[in-house]
């Protein structure tokens, strides 16, 4: 199987969200999105969004939203299937320097992630994001939040 990341094509939305990962949907949810109405907001807000084909087949969409180009802020974010996190090496290996692509004038990227999604904890932890321990509860689900200065 081979991982590809490409420019973001709205047509790669509907695929995506269709399958998109339990624990993804409880993140879009708690937020007040559906997965289709989450990735269509990604992709139309981000300065660039990017797509994790798997054999062609898209799998994961992800991106940075500036926040504040004063204060050079951005919000980062990543929803996918479970189709891609079966390719951990992969995004592993290619996420630094797509976050260096996407955040290149932030200074500082953020966002939320599910307490109880561990496999995105430990793929941010890995990528140099600080993850903080303390719970913030949005809509009854507990989130942590993570950050990386540049």
């Amino acid at each position: 199987m081979s991982v590809e990341v490409v420019a973001s094509k709205v047509t790669h939305i509907g695929p995506i969200a269709s399958r998109i990962r339990a624990i993804d949907r409880v993140e879009c949810e708690a937020m007040g999105h559906g997965p289709k109405q989450a990735l269509r907001n990604g992709f139309l807000l981000s300065d660039r969004c990017w797509t994790a084909l798997v054999d062609g087949r898209p799998e994961a969409m992800f991106g940075a939203v500036t926040t504040s180009a004063l204060n050079r802020t951005a919000t980062v974010w990543f929803l996918g299937t479970d189709e891609v996190y079966r390719h951990g090496r992969a995004l592993l290996s290619m996420g630094p320097a797509l976050l260096r692509e996407a955040v290149d004038s932030s200074f500082l990227a953020s966002n939320l992630v599910s307490s109880a999604n561990g496999k995105a904890i430990r793929l941010l932890a890995r990528w140099g994001f600080t993850v903080e321990p303390e719970e913030h509860v949005v809509r009854g689900v507990p989130f942590r939040y993570f950050w990386m200065k540049r």
